[in-house]
């Protein structure tokens, strides 16, 4: 067994390793382009909650002020 073998066979373990693990990535089926939309949607609707929240009195705080 020569040394170029070696490596080869080491590119295949390396690749096999890389595929299981990205196996089941992108569980929700969406593409790039329509994640996208949907986060800044979701994103668009956390501001609006905050800026509601705000304009209500502001409620909620966040600090412990110590």
């Amino acid at each position: 067994m020569t040394r170029g073998d070696q490596r080869e066979r080491d590119r295949q373990k390396a690749a096999k390793k890389l595929a299981e693990k990205n196996k089941g990535k992108p569980k929700d089926g969406l593409s790039v382009e329509k994640r996208k939309e949907r986060d800044a949607e979701i994103l668009r609707q956390k501001q609006q909650k905050a800026l509601e929240l705000k304009q209500n009195g502001g409620a909620g705080g966040g600090g412990g002020g110590k």
